[in-house]
């Protein structure tokens, strides 16, 4: 009865993960939850405030199906102040959360035969809805020693005359892996000279460590700007995952291509978070601050934890709110991978958190630190003990 596309299509690992450990929990087992992606701290005040605000005054009717133009706007002049990237309206499309964003862009730029170069380790989510649309994902690695940046002499040595596309996430998830500007200038040149659309995910750029810069390769000249669509969203910086509002800035047809898939699936992303994402985008931005420097203590906390544990090394992670150790030395008995080890600390130790297998790295497993300092403290211990086990 099925599709073949629905038959070959995998779950989402993360959610996978992070339902396992909402039912443990209400089973009553306590788990730490390092496996889901979303910031621990509430929305902030005003942007609640903005939502009723739209339910009381009546916002509660379809839009237009690519957003509001007061949205719109707020998003232009974001790109504006934050990127120093120019675009009008006409090349904003909002969307029901950036994942909803990269589908629709998949839809509209990727035919069968079409090849889309993805660095690994990779979200979990690119290489699906890249073979959703009959195209090929081709999976280029990076190492650890490079922070898993993307080496621009591999992507050269990948792309052919089918290469359509490059999918960019700065900074990273999982590796927490982070693009200065002297890379992406590299990157945008090969882009360039091949004619390679650049799908540049944002999503993270407010959560980057150490002094370090956020810097768009769209940013970089007229050229790589035309091959590129950057995509963001308002639900890691503003802890508004639930709202799902997402958006993407690019060329007039693109937008438009994915503003009339958005027509003929979802209708419109919901007016009252629309409402909410422009408080967001054009309230006070203080809570990013916040956000960051507590993400900062726990980042180097779990990290120096992590490193502790015999058989378990780990980088920092520069931006982000992800480690992803290397806990290859832990494979012995059935332990044979990251997904054995994950499902033996889940039973074992009662920490939730992804296997590397599913970001593209079977060497390494990801651990989100958008949870409390006492639950990190407490998983520490647990993975210790655990692994003493092994």
């Amino acid at each position: 009865m099925l599709s073949q596309r629905a038959r070959n299509i995998n779950p989402s690992p993360t959610l996978t993960v992070d339902a396992k450990a909402k039912a443990m929990k209400a089973e009553g087992h306590d788990v730490v939850n390092f496996g889901v992606g979303e910031p621990d701290f509430d929305t902030p005040e005003n942007i609640k405030e903005a939502g009723i605000r739209a339910i009381r005054e009546g916002y509660t009717k379809y839009t237009p199906a690519g957003g509001i133009l007061p949205l719109k706007q707020a998003v232009v002049d974001k790109f504006k102040g934050d990127n120093g990237l120019e675009y009008s309206t006409n090349e904003i499309v909002i969307s029901c959360g950036a994942k909803h964003t990269l589908y629709g862009l998949a839809e509209a730029l990727f035919d069968p035969g079409d090849e889309v170069i993805i660095p690994a380790p990779y979200w979990v989510s690119y290489p699906e809805q890249v073979r959703l649309t009959g195209a090929t994902p081709v999976i280029l690695e990076t190492s650890e020693d490079s922070g898993f940046v993307l080496d621009p002499e591999a992507l050269k040595a990948v792309v052919t005359s089918k290469t359509k596309a490059l999918i960019l996430n700065s900074p990273s998830n999982p590796t927490g892996g982070v693009y200065d500007r002297a890379a992406l200038e590299r990157i945008a040149e090969i882009a360039v000279a091949n004619n390679i659309v650049v799908i540049s995910d944002e999503v993270y750029e407010t959560l980057i460590y150490d002094g370090m810069k956020h810097v768009s390769i769209a940013s970089l000249g007229a050229e790589i700007k035309a091959l590129t669509v950057v995509v963001n969203a308002v639900s890691k910086s503003y802890a508004m995952t639930g709202w799902r509002i997402g958006y993407a800035g690019g060329p007039v047809d693109v937008i438009k291509a994915v503003t009339n898939i958005q027509g003929q699936s979802t209708s419109n992303p919901c007016s009252i978070a629309q409402h909410a994402a422009i408080e967001a985008l054009t309230g006070p931005q203080d809570m990013i601050a916040t956000m960051l420097v507590e993400f900062d203590k726990r980042r180097k906390r779990l990290v120096e934890g992590l490193n502790a544990i015999e058989g378990i090394s780990c980088q920092m992670p520069r931006g982000a709110f992800y480690a992803f150790p290397n806990v290859k030395a832990l494979y012995r008995g059935e332990i044979k991978g990251s997904e054995d080890l994950s499902m033996f600390l889940l039973e074992e130790a009662k920490v939730a958190l992804v296997h590397g297998a599913a970001f593209g790295s079977d060497d390494h497993v990801r651990v989100s630190y958008a949870t409390s300092m006492e639950d990190i403290e407490k998983a520490l211990a647990r993975i210790a003990e655990a692994v003493g086990k092994l």
